[in-house]
């Protein structure tokens, strides 16, 4: 991994079944913080992962049992976040897999609004 955070994403309009395309509401929630402070986008690398499961990308760093997004990978020099945030690391690789955790960590980390 390069010298960034790593932030997957579902796309915006998936496919799941018949009816109208779907959106994930917590990977909206991050795109939306990322808008509200494009500073971010220079500061993480951010990838899109397919709705189908199995994700290969993301399974090849966190594993299977760890593929919901948004999933946050942190560079490995990157501190630990201090507020509060469940960090999981059972590949070796340190992620958040939650709206919130990544919130709070931009904003400790970036100094970013931080979640209500």
């Amino acid at each position: 991994m390069a010298n960034r955070d790593i932030l997957f994403l579902l796309p915006h309009g998936f496919p799941d079944g018949p009816g109208a395309p779907y959106y994930c509401p917590d990977c909206t929630q991050i795109a939306g913080l990322l808008r509200l402070s494009p500073e971010l986008m220079s500061q993480i690398e951010i990838r899109h992962a397919q709705f189908p499961r199995p994700r290969p990308e993301i399974v090849a760093l966190v594993g299977e049992a760890h593929q919901s997004c948004p999933l946050l990978i942190l560079d490995p020099s990157s501190l630990a976040p201090s507020g509060g945030c469940e960090v999981h690391s059972p590949t070796g690789h340190r992620f958040l897999d939650s709206a919130s955790a990544i919130g709070t960590y931009w904003s400790e980390r970036f100094g970013t609004p931080r979640p209500h």
